[in-house]
């Protein structure tokens, strides 16, 4: 069973939400990613979602792409993230989703990037410009692998285009809060929890939540009816302010904030 569906399974048992920190692979450096995913395990993140540098991203707000820029100028390349993990799983079991831009897994080619992602211990990605309807030979591919294509749903999406996409999901839906990129928010949405519950009667597969998802008390509203909740840009935020610190003091006070988050999050 792959880890993803494992730590669901887990989790619902436990009645518990999953944490998914996401964080850009090779910010400040690909070892102290490395280290982050380890500190952000030992405080209970439970799925880690990956950033894949790219230097167009179509998705992320400034924070992101700034994190993208910076890993890009440091020579952060797929292969460099590919065996970071592979070093990663000598380590830790914990689940890892790659958000990646779909021109880099066309580039590489579907049957040779999703080969590579399951050799290094990877088990899922997201591919945020990549429509659902166009991804059909990735879906095969993935799942004749046991490597899970990971979703997306917006407030946006129809009633109509959202039974296509839970068909077709797998592993986990993400559920954007938000209309618009990913960013730091004050406030979400007033019809959030309306929203999510309205999709998770609609399929059995874990709903999780991301953009705009900000602080502790965000966590712990999303916490109470979905199945993950997804922090991404003020976890980024942290790192960022940290940046000139040595890196065992980044990866001890991005730990203790994503720490607090986990702690709202899971009640």
């Amino acid at each position: 069973m792959n880890r993803i569906d494992e730590k669901f399974y887990e989790l619902k048992a436990k009645k518990k939400p999953a944490f998914i920190p996401f964080i850009t692979a090779g910010d400040p450096d690909i070892q102290t990613t490395k280290a982050l995913i380890l500190e952000f395990e030992k405080r209970g993140a439970d799925i880690i979602e990956l950033g894949i540098p790219f230097s167009d991203p179509i998705a992320d707000g400034p924070i992101i792409q700034a994190s993208y820029y910076r890993a890009l100028i440091k020579g952060a390349k797929v292969a460099h993230v590919l065996d970071m993990v592979s070093e990663l799983r000598k380590k830790s079991e914990i689940p890892i989703v790659s958000m990646v831009s779909y021109s880099t897994v066309f580039k590489k080619g579907y049957s040779k990037f999703i080969e590579n992602s399951v050799m290094s211990g990877l088990d899922g990605l997201t591919i945020p410009d990549l429509p659902v309807e166009e991804n059909q030979e990735i879906f095969e591919i993935a799942r004749k692998n046991d490597f899970k294509v990971v979703c997306f749903i917006a407030p946006t999406t129809t009633d109509q285009r959202v039974s296509l996409i839970t068909q077709k999901a797998q592993g986990f839906l993400y559920y954007i809060s938000v209309v618009g990129i990913t960013g730091i928010r004050d406030k979400l949405p007033d019809d959030i929890i309306q929203n999510i519950n309205k999709l998770k009667q609609m399929t059995n597969i874990p709903v999780a939540v991301g953009f705009g998802v900000s602080t502790s008390e965000h966590a712990k509203l999303i916490g109470t009816v979905a199945d993950g909740v997804i922090v991404g840009s003020a976890i980024m935020r942290e790192i960022e302010k940290y940046a000139k610190k040595p890196s065992e003091e980044l990866v001890r006070g991005v730990g203790e904030f994503v720490g607090q988050l986990i702690s709202g999050a899971k009640g």
